[in-house]
């Protein structure tokens, strides 16, 4: 006849186990590093799907919440992200509002010599117009006269200038470039007839693509890496530790794979200011 342990004690068992696990699980990287002791506090855009974005339910979702959750989880920290428009992300970081962006800010020296940056995840830019629209865009001389729409303040912002600027050069019309706060904002532009296309990165705009609700007209605009980054130096080393050993565990790839993302080859190292 089997043994019968009381209630009591099995759930005794159960609470030293877990304590015992907590216990085991420490924080790699001190509270003085930390916006708030125990946290790894990351802000992020969710408005790109399917790398990060709101569901139906109000929850965030998408690959790059998925690796910033799996990274506070190997730091032994929570993981709490805070919702905000791209353009308020450096000032943000450099002012102690949170620990990290997680957003796929595009890296840059420029960047680079303000903060710490991990450049993880390999994208280039699109150009998207709306169904049925008439707007045919199979070169970017094409873009000539038209207005692009594009969110304020990030690398995308300054691709689509510089698309202006080379119509100017090649001696044809220029682009008219309309900045919104947000991607969403933006498609919602580009599908209400207010602007005639649409930059964005090569992952969103086929998501939209493969969904029938946007045009992906041209992409593999300007490749470049994107990156998380942050102010602390320490860390960033530890987060690029957890990366190598999601890279060589396999699950950094697989999650890439799962979303059809292209993650950067060899080694992630941190690039940015010393100390």
């Amino acid at each position: 006849m089997p043994t019968r342990f009381p209630l009591t004690i099995a759930l005794g068992a159960l609470l030293l186990a877990t304590t015992a696990q907590a216990q085991d699980c420490k924080p790699a990287v001190a509270d003085s590093e930390l916006i708030q002791p125990g946290k790894l506090v990351m802000s992020t855009n969710p408005t790109l799907p399917p790398l990060q974005f709101v569901d139906a339910s109000g929850e965030l979702k998408g690959m790059r919440v998925e690796l910033g959750k799996e990274i506070a989880k190997r730091l032994c920290l929570e993981p709490a992200y805070i919702r905000i428009e791209f353009s308020a992300m450096v000032p943000g970081l450099q002012s102690g509002r949170w620990d990290l962006i997680n957003t796929g800010i595009f890296y840059t020296p420029e960047r680079a010599a303000m903060m710490q940056m991990i450049p993880y995840e390999n994208q280039a830019i699109s150009i998207s117009t709306a169904n049925n629209s008439g707007v045919e865009v199979k070169s970017l001389d094409d873009l000539a006269g038209r207005s692009i729409g594009v969110e304020i303040g990030g690398f995308e912002e300054k691709q689509a200038k510089a698309i202006d600027a080379q119509l100017r050069e090649k001696g044809l019309e220029g682009a008219t470039v309309r900045t919104f706060d947000n991607f969403a904002l933006a498609y919602q532009a580009l599908r209400a007839g207010q602007v005639d296309a649409m930059v964005s990165i090569d992952g969103v705009a086929e998501e939209y693509a493969k969904r029938g609700q946007f045009h992906r007209a041209l992409h593999g605009i300007g490749p470049t890496p994107v990156a998380l980054a942050m102010k602390s130096r320490p860390l960033a080393d530890a987060v690029a530790k957890v990366l190598a050993d999601m890279k060589a565990d396999g699950s950094f790839d697989k999650l890439f794979a799962e979303y059809g993302v292209e993650p950067v080859s060899g080694a992630l190292a941190v690039k940015g200011p010393a100390g």
